[in-house]
């Protein structure tokens, strides 16, 4: 008897001994991409997601946070979330406090793994302020200058090459070329919005989500609510944007894919009243893309439908 116990509990110490080497391989393999060598990448966004997958292309297993219809500003990380950073061996956010609460644990986590603000390498002289809209110090919509998020991708370039050094050559050719697309994105923007005529050239949408796109590409930016959909508007902020469309004759106005339609619709309602009419130009994506497997799931997609969308309305 006392034998079989021996025997059983060297068993139960092996089993054991194989369960650590086993968790070991599996950790190990999610922070490298397993048997297929690939880096596991966890991106907040779905924009910055899009990018980690142009410049990573093959070498790369990029999970997203947000997906379609998430709002950045209110979103409040899940254990699903935290488990998925904590397996990636490359963490990629935007920074300028876009993912409010979130940015505590990514800084913790940088501590332990690689873990890079796309936004790091834009010149601060560029940025706008939030303070005045009811936001942090700079406004961190910033991939609405697609200038702006050209440097977001060289961010991402460099972090692959360093974080995998043995494709740091493919990390810097795939990045070059999605450079390009992003110079002739830029180019095509701004010669859309040059269809509309100077007068009308007034974008209102539900939040300030849009002030680098009114900056890079000439166009007068308005929104309910400031910089963070975490920002209360109240009867004034509705009365006065009613006042405005209705004095300066603005035709339309923009609707959110990650903002609740209502508060647009009581202004549009207030319009009505005073005997202006204001409709909903179309539903543009700020803070999340479109579906993935749509053209507007991709970054270069989702600009180009609401600049298409934009200039339908307005000219």
């Amino acid at each position: 008897m006392v034998k079989m116990r021996s025997i059983q509990r060297g068993l139960m110490t092996l089993t054991a001994v194989v369960l650590v080497i086993v968790l070991t391989a599996c950790s190990s393999a999610a922070e490298t991409g397993g048997s297929e060598g690939k880096v596991q990448v966890t991106a907040t966004t779905g924009m910055i997601a899009d990018v980690a997958r142009e410049v990573g292309g093959a070498y790369v297993d990029v999970t997203g946070l947000m997906g379609p219809g998430v709002d950045p500003h209110l979103y409040k990380a899940s254990q699903g979330d935290i488990r998925k950073l904590e397996q990636a061996k490359v963490i990629f956010y935007n920074g300028l406090h876009l993912e409010g609460k979130m940015t505590d644990i990514l800084e913790k986590m940088s501590k332990s793994k690689i873990v890079t603000a796309v936004t790091e390498n834009i010149p601060v002289d560029e940025l706008r302020s939030g303070e005045d809209t009811g936001g942090t110090e700079y406004d961190p919509h910033v991939w609405f200058d697609v200038s702006h998020w050209m440097h977001a991708a060289e961010a991402v370039r460099d972090t692959l090459m360093e974080a995998d050094p043995e494709h740091a050559e493919e990390y810097k050719v795939q990045a070059e070329q999605y450079l390009t697309k992003l110079e002739a994105l830029d180019s095509e923007v701004r010669e859309k919005i040059q269809e509309i005529p100077e007068a009308s050239r007034v974008l209102v949408t539900a939040h300030d989500a849009f002030g680098y796109f009114g900056q890079a590409y000439d166009m007068k930016v308005m929104g309910l609510q400031g910089i963070s959909t975490a920002a209360e508007y109240g009867a004034r902020d509705v009365s006065e944007l009613r006042d405005y469309l209705v004095e300066n004759n603005i035709k339309a106005v923009f609707v959110e894919s990650s903002v609740p339609a209502k508060a647009m619709e009581a202004i549009i309602a207030g319009a009505a009243e005073k005997g202006h009419t204001v409709s909903i130009g179309g539903e543009l994506f700020s803070d999340a893309m479109g579906a993935e497997g749509t053209e507007e799931g991709t970054y270069i997609g989702m600009i180009r439908h609401n600049t298409q969308t934009i200039v339908e309305a307005l000219k």
